[in-house]
């Protein structure tokens, strides 16, 4: 019996070896995202001109009007497109939300403030909760743009070796909290204004008012990093270390860099600038008179406060990374805080050609009206099956989380699945959200990522593995990573049926459902 067992463990393995294999292959095939999105906006010229030729229709539920399909391949579909090139560009929400973030993200990466706060986390936490420091760490680091996986993973292996542990084990914990709890955070940070943008513009298909704020996640993201840390804490200390056993390799132990007084310092004075920060950030919504309420209601949620957020997002990066920069001597005049301002920008360039190509997908699917009468059809479809509620929610995580196997890039997926799948769920009954669509598909994003080859900085870890070993490849990675990506995959999906069934909003102005 055991032999017959261990021969079925042996094909299974096989078998999941060969499916990775073949995913591999297939995302390799794929274009460039910018390529991608301007082959899309073909076809979805060409199905304009099929949907109108076949007289494609759907009537609003709203309003009652009729919507039929517009060709853009007819004269004034052409006329539309040229002379709205740019304004497509230059209106798509996520373009100035995420530049201007980055202002303050420059600063507070360029000054050595994150980096600062990443090693002082981890260094300073006791051997016992070594782990879930890492995994917490990871989570944090999503404030900033790559210092997670270029900084704290190599860190969690070299701390992990340092004190007798394996450290695939501790690559594997900080890996986890890096990319595997993508979808959570402590804080609102780049990627939020992003995915917010790209909501807003799609639900805006069927209520041209709406708004969709960059924390519309927040609470659902703060209490998921609690979940990301108790299982990054238990299935790297219960499964991923026994299972790795002791280390035998001979890499040597290298020197953990503890921080400077001067480090320290600057990281206390950061610390008192971000409470100085929210301090003049709450005051000014708080009170009854508070000058970013609502003027005329004196609304918190519906008022100039989360209406400009970007804003207060950028500052609360900032003036602490500007602080900090002053303290320890990174920022010594107006010159160098500009230049890593330039910095910040200069990496945003692919990112600049992306949204302009992402921009004429989106705003050609609106104007064509394929969008809303997909999305009609479709929520029709779904009620007269019956597929709704908490059902409905969790295929679309499961949906997200295999579409991210094959396509690395959050905003970009989100960019194609949002106009589609967010007016959708908005015409069932009841209509949900877009703020819960977005968050079933952050998990569904976040917890295949660990796994998929097609995650851009999958390489790089690989790389970092086999600083320990030579041997260590993609096989030794994805094999590593599953255990984590089945445990988080199972506890997020329970911790997001519960909260719809509790009916707790997902963050302010992020109810489950639109109120009608």
């Amino acid at each position: 019996m055991k032999r017959i067992f261990g021969k079925i463990r042996e094909w299974s393995s096989k078998a999941f070896v060969r499916s990775l294999d073949y995913v591999e292959i297939i995302g390799n095939k794929l274009p460039h995202p910018a390529t991608l999105f301007f082959l899309l906006a073909v076809i979805v010229a060409l199905l304009s001109w099929l949907g109108h030729t076949l007289g494609a229709q759907a009537t609003h539920p709203v309003d009652g009007s009729l919507i039929e399909a517009k060709n853009l391949l007819s004269g004034d579909g052409i006329r539309w497109m040229y002379t709205n090139l740019i304004n497509n560009f230059l209106r798509f929400p996520p373009l100035g939300y995420v530049l201007v973030v980055m202002i303050g993200i420059g600063v507070a990466e360029g000054s050595g403030l994150f980096t600062t706060l990443i090693r002082s986390l981890v260094l300073s936490a006791p051997p016992k909760l070594v782990t879930g420091a890492i995994v917490l760490a990871g989570i944090l680091s999503h404030l900033a743009s790559e210092a997670g996986y270029v900084i704290l993973i190599p860190l969690g292996a070299m701390i992990f070796h340092a004190l007798g542990r394996h450290p695939m084990a501790g690559l594997a914990a900080a890996f986890c909290g890096v990319s595997g709890g993508f979808g959570s955070n402590f804080f609102v940070g780049s990627i939020d204004p992003i995915l917010a943008g790209i909501s807003e513009s799609a639900a805006q298909m069927i209520m041209p008012d709406m708004t969709v704020n960059p924390a519309v996640n927040y609470y659902f993201m703060f209490i998921s990093s609690f979940l990301v840390i108790i299982v990054g804490t238990w299935v790297t200390e219960k499964i991923v270390e026994p299972r790795l056993g002791k280390y035998e390799g001979t890499a040597e132990k290298l020197p953990i860099v503890q921080l400077t007084p001067k480090e320290k310092k600057g990281l206390r004075w950061a610390g008192i600038a971000l409470l100085i920060t929210l301090g003049l950030l709450a005051y000014t919504v708080i009170p009854e008179n508070g000058i970013f309420r609502d003027p005329d209601t004196g609304s918190v949620l519906h008022s100039p406060f989360f209406n400009g957020i970007i804003i207060a997002i950028l500052l609360m990066f900032f003036i602490p990374g500007l602080v900090y920069g002053i303290i320890v001597g990174t920022i010594k005049n107006d010159k160098e805080v500009a230049k890593y301002l330039g910095q910040s920008m200069s990496g945003m360039g692919s990112y600049i050609v992306l949204v302009f190509f992402a921009a004429q997908f989106v705003y050609f699917f609106n104007y064509s009206n394929l969008g809303i009468i997909f999305a009609i059809k479709g929520a029709t479809t779904l009620q007269s099956i019956g597929l709704t509620g908490v059902t409905l929610i969790v295929a679309f995580v499961l949906l997200s989380a295999f579409i991210n196997m094959f396509m690395g890039s959050a905003s970009a997926k989100w960019a194609i699945m949002a106009p589609v799948f967010i007016p959708m769920l908005m015409l069932i009954d009841p209509p949900y959200h877009p703020g819960l669509t977005q968050a079933a598909f952050r998990i569904g994003d976040s917890v295949t990522n660990l796994i998929t080859p097609m995650m851009s900085y999958f390489a790089l870890i690989v790389t970092f593995a086999q600083k320990y070993d030579e041997k260590y490849g993609i096989g030794t990675i994805i094999s590593t990573m599953l255990p984590y990506t089945v445990m988080l995959t199972i506890g997020w999906i329970l911790l997001l049926v519960l909260w719809m069934l509790l009916g707790i909003p997902l963050g302010p102005d992020g109810p489950l459902y639109i109120p009608m």
